[in-house]
Order: C-alpha cells, then sequence, then structure tokens
C-alpha cells in the first residue's frame, strides 16, 4: 500500500525530477561560462604584458636619472647625458639627452637602464636631434651585454636613413638599410621589436626588418648617438612583444 502511495505521489510530480536536472545542467553551463571568460582573461593578459615606462618627469635636472647609467663603445671625450627641459617634449617638459659635442667619430654615446633584462623585446621612443657637426640622430639600443656588444636602430638626419646595426666585440655592422628623411629639430619616433632572430623597426611608421641572432642573451635596453650628435629622447617604453 505505502508502494502504491509513493508511486502515485510520483505520477503526481512528473515534474519535479526533470527541475533538478534542469537545474544541475543550468549550474554546469554557468560553471563553464565562468572558466571560459577565466580562461580568455588570462590570455588576454599574457598577449599585452606589462610595460615600462620613463618620461623623466620627476627625474632632477641636470644628473643622469636614477636607475640608468651613462657609457661609451669607443674612446674619447663624450656620453655625456643629462635630463634638460624642453617644452617641445611629447610627454611633458623634462627630457632626457647626449648633449655633448666633443664626441670623435667613432664614439658611441650609451644611456641604458640598469635593471632591464629582455631577450625578446618591444621599444618605443621619441626622439630630436637638436645638432652635431659629425653625426646627428639616434636610437634605442636592446639586448645590450656590455659597451661592445648589443643591436641598435638609429636615423641620421645628415644622411637621411634609417638603419639597423649589432655592435659585436665593440665593432659596428650594418645588418639593414632604408632612405628616410625626418627633419632635425622635430620629434619623431622610432619602433623596434626583436622576437627571437627576427629585427622589425620603423621611423615614424615606415618599417625595416632583417634577420640576426648574433646576439641571443637577454641584456638591458637603453639610448644610443654617435660621435657629437646632440639628440634628446622622451617617451620610452619597453615591454615584451605581444604574442602573434
Amino acid at each position: 500500500m505505502k508502494y502504491l502511495c509513493r508511486q502515485e505521489m510520483r505520477l503526481r510530480n512528473p515534474t519535479q525530477a526533470t527541475s533538478h536536472t534542469l537545474s544541475a545542467e543550468v549550474t554546469a553551463m554557468k560553471i563553464v561560462q565562468v572558466l571560459t571568460a577565466i580562461t580568455a582573461m588570462t590570455l588576454v593578459a599574457a598577449d599585452k604584458p606589462d610595460s615600462r615606462q620613463w618620461d623623466f618627469e620627476d627625474a632632477t635636472l641636470g644628473r643622469v636619472p636614477v636607475g640608468w647609467s651613462a657609457a661609451k663603445t669607443g674612446k674619447g671625450p663624450g656620453s655625456q647625458w643629462k635630463v634638460v627641459e624642453d617644452d617641445s617634449a611629447p610627454k611633458g617638459s623634462k627630457v632626457l639627452a647626449q648633449t655633448s659635442s666633443q664626441g670623435p667619430n667613432r664614439l658611441f654615446n650609451l644611456c641604458v637602464v640598469d635593471d632591464t633584462s629582455y631577450s625578446d623585446v618591444a621599444i618605443t621612443v621619441s626622439f630630436k636631434a637638436n645638432q652635431g657637426r659629425h653625426d646627428q640622430g639616434g636610437g634605442p639600443v636592446w639586448r645590450y651585454q656590455d659597451a661592445g656588444n648589443y643591436y641598435i636602430c638609429r636615423h641620421n638626419p645628415l644622411e637621411d636613413n634609417f638603419r639597423i646595426y649589432k655592435v659585436v666585440a665593440g665593432k659596428r655592422i650594418q645588418l639593414a638599410s632604408m632612405n628616410f628623411k625626418a627633419i632635425a629639430g622635430k620629434w619623431h619616433t622610432i619602433h623596434a621589436v626583436m622576437r627571437a632572430d627576427m629585427i622589425e623597426c620603423s621611423i615614424n611608421g615606415k618599417q625595416l626588418a632583417v634577420r640576426d641572432g648574433t646576439i641571443n642573451t637577454p641584456g638591458k635596453v637603453g639610448l644610443w648617438t654617435k660621435a657629437d650628435a646632440a639628440t634628446s629622447f622622451d617617451g620610452l617604453t619597453v615591454s615584451a612583444p605581444t604574442a602573434r
């Protein structure tokens, strides 16, 4: 008799089991949706790595910024870096400048960020060529091992060209070049990306690319000019390159 009653109750409530089943399915779907969202956010975060930026607005005028070091490839006077004022700068009124006009033609002026270490890297920086009789302009360096080993891309307004070099054991070797006019005394933007042995650089959006894997270990990033090139830099941004 009790068994018949229970069967009768089940027949009277045919939707109860179905309701529980649907509730469980909805809960499972919500869990899947949450996990999918978390995975997507993780992938986005990985595709947009944190970047570091320097606009020099907090730096002391007349000095090398804290955490930076000046260096030279070659011998002779030069490589005098300091923060100066420039109201035309794109990121504020302070910039980092190489100010010496005494550098001999074979001297490379360097200023690097001490606590950086990148193998694959993306760099953006604005520069303005102020003066220079033998040389003008400049650009970023990366995979900097020491003053004799690193990569560089640079623009020279005196030659109207944009080039990629490697410096190995103190010797500069040209990897790629293109003609490009960028007027001295005006701000221009250089972007450099290196993934494994692929180097892609651009100035004001025009690209130059080459492959080279000579320097294949992580290194510092920094800024570069040649000889007597007095050049200002601003808005340096450095990060790991985004995934392709």
